[in-house]
C-alpha cells in the first residue's frame, strides 16, 4: 500500500525534527560538560577521556563490521551459481530470500549501523582499561608463581581478556550471520536425511569454527595468568590444585585447541564432516576430562585430606600479597600487658588522657543544630567531622566541626527564583573543642552565629565563611553573581533593618551564562525555559552545578575512588573541604579481594558509607592523592600524596599535569590532612586476620578477630566505627592525633588488641601499630566495659532520664594509658526545651574505667579522680576513723529521706505548665547533696561517690515565661551546671 502523498512528505520532515532535536540535545550535554571542565581548568581531562572514546568507538565500531560485513558479503558471493534450489525442491528459505532479497543492501546497512553502534559503544566504555594498558607503569616487584612483574597482571592482562571478549563476539556473530546468508541463498539446506551444504559454504563455516577454536588455543593460554587470581583453595590467589592440575592441564588444553583448529581449517581442503567433527569431539572431551574431571580429582584426593600442608606454601603467598596490596606490610605488632593497677598511677604525672574528647560528632550534630542553625533553612550533616587547631596558647587540640549548608528555601517561599537565584549558598564554619563544654553540659563553641565570631576565627584569620560548595547542596544547579550593585543573594539573617544581608557571588566556579547560547545549552539540559526568559539572569551571571565535593572531584578524577567522609577546614582564610582519594585495583595477584562496600560500612546511621556496588570487589588500594575543594569558588586541587604509587603513576601519564606534587600543599593545608577514615577500615578488615603471618596458625584460625559491635548502640549488630583522638603510644613522648579501633576474638567478648593509626602529617604518619593484648588472661572489651558502667551506675543514670529526658551513650573510646587501657564514655541527656522543639543531647556525666576501677563524675577530671587518685589516697582500714552502727544507720535514713523528697518536688516542677525550672534546679541540687552524704555514710563502700543527676533541661529560647540566668562560663573538661539552666 502506499501512503497518502502528505503524510509521505510529513513522515521524512517528522524524522528530520526528531532527528534534529536528539542531535541538540547530545550536543548540549556535551557542550555544557565541556564548559564544566574549562570553568573548573580541567579541559584536558575532558578532551583526553573524550577522544579515547571516540577512538574506541571507531576503532570498535568499524573493526565489528570489517568482520561480521565481511563474512556476510563472502557468504554473499559465495552463493550456488546454479540457484537456490540447487539442491531439489523448495523450502522456507526461498520465501524469506524473496522478502529479504530487494531490500538486502538497506537491511545490510541498517544491521551494520546497529552493529558497529553497540560493539563501538561498548569497546569505548572500556577506556579505562586501555588508557592502563598504553601508559602502564611497573610494579617493580613479581608474582611468585609466573615471575613477571605485576603490571602485567594489573594492566596487560585485563586488555588481553578484552580483547580476546570482543573477537569471540566478533567471531562469533560473523558465523551466525554467515550462516543465514549461506541459508538464504541456497548455500546449505535441512533436508532429510541431514544437512545438506555446499562445498564454498562447508569450507567458509569451517574457517570460521577454526578461527574460534584458535582464539580459544590463545584463551586457555591467557587463563594460566589468571590463576594468579583463583578462588578455588583455601585463599586467593593459585592453589596446590592450580598449580600442579590446572596449569598443566591448561598448556594441554592449549596445544589440543591449536591442533582442533588446524583440523577445521583442513575441513576447507578435505570434504566430508569427519575432521571438524573430530576436532570437535576431541575438544569437548579434552575440555571436561583435562580441564574438569582431573582438577577435581586431585583436589578431592590428594588436597582435601591434607589441606593444611598442601596449600602451605600458597597461603604464605597470599598472606605476603594480601600485607602488601593493602598497605598493611609495615604495621608493628606490640604485646602489650595491659595490666596497669590504678593504686600506683599518678594522673598529674601523665596528663594524656586529660585532654581526650569528650564531644561524640554523632550525637552532637542535633546540638550543633538547635543550637547553631540560626534559621530553618539551614541545617549541619547528621555527623559532625574531628579535625586539630591550637588554641590560644599553640596547643593542638581535637575539635568538633561542621558548616551551616543552605537546604532550600522556606516552603511556603519556594519558588524557581528563590530556589536557584536567592537561596544559593549556606554561611559558615561552626566549631567546638571536644574535650570541652560549657557550664550547661553545651559545646563551648569557638567558631559560631552569623557573622562568624570567635577565637577560633581570628587564630584563622577566616575571611571567607560562604559555602556555595558542600555536601548538603539540595539544590541541583544556582544562578549565582550577576550585577554587584543589584545584590540579591541571601547572605544570612540580620536581627533588624530589612532582617537578611544580601551579597553577589564574586568567585570563579561557575560556568558564564550570560550568552542567549549558553542559557539555551541549559534551559534543554535542565528543561527549564525559565533560563531562557528571566530577566535576572545577566552577561555577569554564572550557573553553578556538581557542587558536591566528592562528586566535583570525582569528575575531573575520573580514575579515583572517594573517601566517604568529606571534612571541611579553615585552610589559609578560607573554608575547603578535604578529601581523601584512592586507586583501586581488584587485580593483584594472590591478594585476597574482598568487597569494598562490606569493609567500610559500619554503623546503621552512617549515611555517609559508600554503597556496594555490584563490582566492587578489591584487592589493593592506595590513599594516592590528597584533593581540595574551596567552599566558595569551587576550585579543585590534586596533590600526589602517595607518589610511589604505580596506578596513580600510570594515570598521571595518561593525565599529565592535574595531579600536583604533595609539597605544593601549604604548611596550613598539611596541618589538618589526616588518615583516611575508609583505609582504616579496609586494613581493619584485613588486619582482623591477616595479622598473622604464619601459614599453619592462619590455617587454623584461632588467633583470628573481629571488630566489636558498638557498645553504645543497643539491640544492634553493627560494627563499631573508628574514632579520631589524640592517643599516647607506648613508646611515644606525647599524644599524636590518630584513628584508632579496637579488635575482640571471633569467639568472645574480651579484648584482643587496640589499633591506632598517627594521622598527623610527619614521619610517623600512616604507621600502624596494634596493641596485642595477652592470651593467658581475660581483657575487658567495649560491651563488658559498657555492660560494666550500665551496671555501676543503673540507678544514677536513671535519675539523669527523669521525665521525658533520655539518656544517650557517646562514643566509647579506648586508650592505652598507664600501661593498661583506660575507657572513657560521655553520656548525654536528650530532652526537649519547649513543646514543638525538637531534642538535642547534652553532657552530663564521663565515666572512666581502668582495670577493675570505675567512675562518674560531671567532668573528666572528676571520674578520674574517682578512678586513680581515690584510689591510691586510701587509707588502710585499721587506720580509718569508722562511723558506728547508729550514726550510720541515722545518716542513711536522713539521706535516704532528703533524696526521695528532692525527687519528688523534681518532678512535681517538671510536671507543671509551664515547667518551673528554677525549683526543679533547687530539687537537683538537694537531691545531689543528698546523694553525696548517702554515698559517704555506706559503709566499706569501694564505689565511687555519685555525683547525683544534673538532668538540666535543654535551654529553651528566651520567652516571658522562662527564667534567665547571666551567660555561663566555659569550663575545662566539661562541668554540667547543676543549677536551673534558663
Amino acid at each position: 500500500m502506499r501512503l497518502p502523498r502528505r503524510p509521505r512528505l510529513l513522515l521524512p520532515v517528522v524524522i528530520a525534527l526528531v532527528a534534529i532535536v536528539a542531535l541538540f540535545i547530545l550536543f548540549s550535554s556535551v557542550y555544557t560538560d565541556f564548559l564544566w571542565f574549562d570553568a573548573v581548568g580541567y579541559t584536558s581531562v575532558f578532551s583526553n577521556v573524550l577522544l579515547t572514546q571516540i577512538l574506541l568507538f571507531v576503532v570498535g565500531g568499524l573493526l565489528m563490521v570489517a568482520i561480521v560485513g565481511g563474512n556476510m558479503m563472502l557468504a554473499f558471493r559465495m552463493r550456488p551459481m546454479f540457484g537456490p534450489s540447487m539442491f531439489g525442491g523448495s523450502s522456507g528459505a526461498d520465501r524469506y530470500r524473496m522478502a529479504v532479497d530487494p531490500h538486502r543492501k538497506l537491511i545490510f546497512l541498517i544491521g551494520m549501523a546497529v552493529l558497529a553502534l553497540f560493539a563501538g559503544s561498548t569497546l569505548a566504555g572500556q577506556w579505562e582499561i586501555w588508557l592502563q594498558f598504553v601508559n602502564a607503569t611497573p610494579f617493580n616487584d613479581v608474582d611468585p608463581l609466573f615471575g613477571m612483574d605485576i603490571s602485567f597482571f594489573v594492566f596487560t592482562h585485563p586488555f588481553l581478556r578484552m580483547l580476546l571478549t570482543f573477537l569471540f563476539t566478533a567471531v562469533v556473530i560473523s558465523a551466525a550471520t554467515a550462516a543465514i546468508v549461506h541459508y538464504l541463498y541456497g548455500g546449505f539446506r535441512f533436508q532429510s536425511p541431514g544437512v545438506h551444504a555446499s562445498r564454498a559454504a562447508r569450507a567458509h563455516l569451517s574457517v570460521l569454527v577454526g578461527v574460534f577454536v584458535l582464539l580459544k588455543a590463545v584463551a586457555y593460554w591467557i587463563d594460566r595468568f589468571g590463576l594468579v587470581f583463583s578462588d578455588r583453595g583455601f585463599v586467593h590467589g593459585a592453589s596446590f590444585t592450580d598449580v600442579n592440575a590446572v596449569l598443566p592441564a591448561k598448556n594441554i588444553l592449549a596445544i589440543i585447541a591449536l591442533i582442533c583448529a588446524l583440523l577445521f581449517f583442513a575441513g576447507v581442503i578435505r570434504p566430508g564432516g569427519m575432521l571438524p567433527g573430530v576436532a570437535f569431539g576431541l575438544l569437548v572431551l579434552s575440555a571436561v576430562l583435562i580441564g574438569g574431571v582431573y582438577p577435581a580429582l586431585v583436589e578431592q584426593f590428594q588436597v582435601r585430606p591434607n589441606q593444611q600442608a598442601r596449600e602451605a606454601t600458597f597461603i604464605s603467598r597470599n598472606i605476603e600479597a594480601t600485607r602488601k596490596a593493602y598497605g598493611v606490610d609495615k604495621s608493628e605488632v606490640i604485646d602489650y600487658n595491659a595490666q596497669g593497677e590504678p593504686g600506683k598511677v599518678d594522673v598529674n604525672s601523665d596528663s594524656s588522657i586529660s585532654g581526650v574528647r569528650l564531644l561524640d560528632p554523632n550525637l552532637v550534630s542535633k546540638t550543633y543544630q538547635q543550637r547553631q542553625r540560626i534559621r530553618g533553612f539551614y541545617d549541619f550533616p547528621d555527623q559532625l567531622d574531628v579535625d586539630r587547631y591550637k588554641d590560644s596558647a599553640g596547643n593542638v587540640r581535637d575539635t568538633v566541626v561542621g558548616v551551616r549548608e543552605l537546604i532550600g528555601p522556606p516552603r511556603e517561599q519556594d519558588n524557581w527564583i528563590n530556589r536557584h537565584l536567592v537561596y544559593t549558598h549556606g554561611y559558615g564554619i561552626v566549631a567546638a573543642p571536644g574535650s570541652e563544654v560549657d557550664s550547661e553540659g553545651l559545646p563551648a563553641f569557638e567558631a559560631k552565629d552569623m557573622p562568624v565570631t570567635g577565637p577560633l576565627v581570628d587564630r584563622t584569620g577566616l575571611k571567607e565563611p560562604r559555602i556555595y560548595f558542600g555536601e548538603n547542596s539540595s539544590t541541583e544547579y544556582v544562578i549565582a553573581g550577576g550585577d554587584p550593585k543589584v545584590r540579591q543573594e541571601l547572605d544570612y539573617p540580620e536581627s533588624g533593618g530589612t532582617g537578611q544581608e544580601n551579597t553577589t557571588y564574586q568567585g570563579k566556579g561557575g560556568v558564564p551564562i550570560g550568552s542567549f547560547f549558553n542559557r539555551m545549552l541549559y534551559a534543554a539540559k535542565y528543561s527549564e525555559i525559565n533560563l531562557l526568559l528571566s530577566g535576572d539572569v545577566n552577561d555577569k551571571s554564572q550557573i553553578l552545578y556538581v557542587r558536591n565535593p566528592r562528586e566535583r572531584i570525582e569528575k575531573v578524577a575520573p580514575f579515583l575512588r572517594m573517601d566517604a567522609n568529606p571534612y571541611p577546614a579553615v585552610v589559609d582564610g578560607r573554608v575547603v573541604w578535604i578529601v581523601d582519594a584512592y586507586t583501586l585495583s581488584n587485580d593483584y595477584p594472590y591478594s585476597q579481594s574482598r568487597s569494598f562496600g562490606d569493609m567500610v560500612r559500619d554503623t546503621a546511621t552512617d549515611t555517609r558509607a559508600i554503597a556496594q556496588q555490584p563490582r566492587d570487589h578489591i584487592n589493593y588500594i592506595r590513599n594516592s592523592v590528597k584533593a581540595t575543594v574551596d567552599a566558595y569558588d569551587g576550585t579543585v586541587s590534586l596533590y600526589a600524596w602517595d607518589s610511589a604509587d604505580p596506578l596513580l603513576k600510570t594515570w598521571s601519564n595518561a593525565f599529565p599535569g592535574i595531579v600536583k606534587p604533595a609539597a605544593q600543599m601549604s604548611p596550613d593545608l598539611r596541618s589538618h590532612l589526616r588518615y583516611p577514615e575508609d583505609m582504616f577500615k579496609v586494613q581493619r578488615d584485613v588486619l582482623a586476620r591477616y595479622h598473622i603471618e604464619d601459614a599453619r596458625a592462619f590455617y587454623g584460625g584461632q588467633d583470628f578477630w573481629n571488630v566489636p559491635n558498638d557498645p553504645s548502640l543497643s539491640d544492634t549488630d553493627v560494627k563499631q566505627p573508628p574514632y579520631y583522638l589524640s592517643v599516647k603510644m607506648p613508646g611515644t613522648s606525647a599524644p599524636s592525633f590518630s584513628l584508632t579501633t579496637t579488635f575482640v576474638p571471633r569467639q568472645g567478648p574480651n579484648l584482643a588488641a587496640f589499633m591506632a593509626v598517627d594521622a598527623t602529617d610527619g614521619g610517623d604518619y600512616g604507621k600502624l601499630r596494634i596493641l596485642r593484648m595477652p592470651s593467658n588472661t581475660t581483657i575487658p572489651g567495649p560491651g563488658q566495659v559498657q555492660n560494666n558502667f550500665t551496671n555501676k551506675f543503673s540507678g544514677e543514670l536513671n535519675l539523669l532520664g527523669l521525665g521525658n529526658a533520655k539518656i544517650r551513650y557517646g562514643n566509647l573510646l579506648t586508650l592505652p594509658f598507664a600501661n593498661g587501657l583506660v575507657y572513657v564514655e560521655p553520656v548525654y541527656v536528650q530532652t526537649a526545651a519547649a513543646s514543638g522543639q525538637e531534642p538535642y543531647p547534652i553532657l552530663r556525666r564521663v565515666l572512666v574505667a581502668y582495670g577493675n576501677k570505675v567512675g562518674s563524675h560531671d567532668t573528666l577530671e572528676g571520674a578520674l579522680e574517682q578512678v586513680f587518685e581515690g584510689a591510691s589516697a586510701q587509707q588502710p582500714n585499721d587506720q580509718r576513723q569508722q562511723p558506728t552502727e547508729t550514726n550510720q544507720a541515722a545518716q542513711l535514713n536522713a539521706a535516704i529521706e532528703e533524696a526521695r523528697k528532692a525527687y519528688d518536688d523534681a518532678r512535681k516542677a517538671l510536671s507543671a505548665d509551664p515547667p518551673n525550672w528554677v525549683e526543679y534546679g533547687n530539687a537537683q541540687k538537694r537531691l545531689q547533696d543528698a546523694l553525696n552524704r548517702l554515698q559517704s555514710a555506706k559503709p566499706n563502700s569501694t564505689t565511687p561517690p555519685a555525683t547525683g543527676p544534673t538532668t538540666t533541661p535543654t535551654p529553651a529560647p528566651t520567652t516571658s515565661t522562662t527564667p534567665t540566668t547571666s551567660p555561663p562560663t566555659p569550663a575545662t573538661t566539661g562541668s554540667p551546671s547543676t543549677s536551673a539552666a534558663s
